[in-house]
């Protein structure tokens, strides 16, 4: 079984990854599992899709990346 070195940086609490378990990105997502702690790397693509569903075709991509046009609600504007 691998190990890694906990340390501390200030108050934040950090682990140093082996080589072979170090993540291609720059931000991840944190979450436990019982008494274990789950680092996951956060994309910004679909690629990771394909091993759940298959290849995505380019209009789901472009579905998904949509952002829809920003509303003018004036009736809100008070509840801000």
């Amino acid at each position: 079984m691998n190990t890694a070195k906990i340390f501390w940086l200030g108050h934040t609490q950090a682990v140093q990854l082996p080589k072979q378990y170090q993540l291609d990105a720059t931000e991840v997502r944190i979450r436990r599992q019982g008494s274990a702690v789950i680092l996951e790397p956060i994309t910004n693509d679909w690629d990771w899709l394909n091993q759940v569903q298959g290849v995505v075709d380019a209009d789901f991509i472009r579905a998904a990346s949509e952002r829809p046009a920003e509303q003018d609600r004036p009736q809100l504007d008070d509840l801000q």
